[in-house]
């Protein structure tokens, strides 16, 4: 059989192509101490006012500010105290001239007082008297009611992934359920007759099926169900079978082999045979030139290489910003940093290059290394790089000391198309 002809898109098109579409997934509530790493499936309003009383933000005394009009180092005024109220409770008198009420930290201001002096500028005398030696403005060290959030105020969007201190958010307003978006389940299938089970003892000719596990804590990192579906042999129809049930268990498949140009690389064949809508499957890039995606009755098939940095490099390129665009994270993308070379990297560049790399920060300054083997079959670079240094296509290799923009693997992400400032440098 002839070997079909691909067309080459540029990486930001097939970007582009995936993020046309989109899952649907449906809600599901889930307890507080149950929703970390999910995607809130609503915007939160604040239920009430933040600070709920005006409140003391300092262990002090609450006075009113024009008793101490007069002060002076010279001519302290004395006042008298009262009270004594701790943060959890309420003072029942009422502050009149020349007094005060010792306050502590998250108490709330007693009536009559206008502001707050810090227990350190404050001298304390016997038979609860007090003297201070300067003036105070009315509103002095007094939190506000509402200052922080007012009751009705959107504070989380839909679509924010829910950490620590977004928990720390919902309990302060009294939220012990949230709605979430339902997981994406992704079906993952590892083609070839090539692959053993990762328990499997090597034999001549086999590898183990790496990239499946791989693939799959890719998707769990971003909040994903992974399913691995298992492995499929080099036949044609075998795998179509495969995919095609597949599809049907899950919202998404993604396949590792089976993409090339061998004998063997049935997907082109098995997308015109289901009849999906082929996005791409050639993209200028290395690793992943042969990265493929279609669509299939509202479900996409990502077809990922079989070599490990390839198939690594693909997932995040295409299929990350796909998911976290289904469950309306804001910031699909990898974030982007410029950093300074610290290596030749002197390899022609006909495609866009993405390369294995660790940044690290010198100070305010980012500085970016490659690591491991610079091959798609490489797996030893994949556990020692935090990002991908992205080296544009028509390049004839870039010097130590050159500025490069970098993907990073680690942190919440971009809305920025890194493309533009890709192309600015090209």
């Amino acid at each position: 059989m002839p070997i079909e002809k691909r067309e080459i898109i540029p990486v930001w098109d097939a970007v582009t192509k995936v993020l046309k579409y989109q899952l649907e997934l449906s809600l599901e509530t889930v307890s507080l101490e149950e929703s970390d790493g999910r995607y809130l499936g609503e915007d939160i309003l604040a239920t009430h006012d933040v600070p709920p009383f005006d409140r003391s933000p300092y262990d002090g005394f609450a006075i009113r500010a024009e008793d101490t009009s007069a002060a002076t180092q010279e001519q302290p005024v004395e006042l008298n105290v009262i009270d004594s109220i701790g943060a959890g409770h309420v003072s029942g008198k009422e502050i009149k001239h020349n007094e005060a009420i010792r306050i502590m930290t998250g108490a709330a201001i007693p009536k009559g007082a206008n502001a707050v002096i810090m227990l350190e500028l404050v001298s304390e005398k016997e038979n609860n008297r007090i003297t201070i030696s300067r003036k105070v403005k009315a509103g002095d060290n007094i939190s506000r009611q509402g200052e922080d959030t007012p009751e009705g105020t959107t504070i989380l969007k839909t679509g924010t992934r829910i950490h620590p201190g977004v928990t720390a958010i919902l309990a302060t307003f009294g939220f012990h359920t949230v709605k979430v978006y339902k997981k994406p389940v992704v079906g993952i299938l590892a083609t070839g007759t090539e692959l053993l089970d990762v328990d499997e003892e090597l034999v001549p000719g086999k590898i183990r099926n790496s990239n499946a596990y791989m693939i799959a804590s890719q998707i769990k990192k971003i909040g994903g169900e992974p399913r691995i579906l298992g492995k499929l042999p080099d036949d044609l129809e075998e795998t179509y079978e495969g995919i095609l049930q597949a599809m049907k268990e899950t919202d998404l498949v993604i396949t590792t082999g089976g993409v090339s140009v061998g004998d063997f690389d049935h997907l082109p064949a098995i997308y015109k045979k289901m009849g999906a809508e082929l996005l791409f499957n050639k993209i200028a890039m290395r690793p992943g030139s042969v990265t493929s995606a279609a669509m299939f009755e509202g479900k996409p098939l990502f077809g990922l290489s079989g070599n490990p940095s390839a198939c690594f490099v693909g997932f995040e390129l295409f299929v990350r910003p796909y998911l976290l665009q289904s469950l309306h994270v804001k910031k699909v993308h990898l974030g982007a940093v410029t950093a300074t070379l610290q290596k030749d990297y002197l390899k022609p560049n006909p495609f866009t290059r993405f390369i294995r790399s660790r940044v690290e920060w010198n100070g305010p300054t980012a500085v970016a290394s490659p690591v491991g083997l610079d091959k798609s079959g490489s797996v030893s670079s994949l556990s020692e790089a935090n990002a991908l240094i992205v080296l544009p296509g028509g390049t004839r290799g870039w010097e130590k000391g050159s500025q490069v923009m970098t993907l990073l693997l680690e942190g919440e992400g971009s809305v920025w198309p890194w493309d533009q400032a890709l192309k600015s440098r090209s």
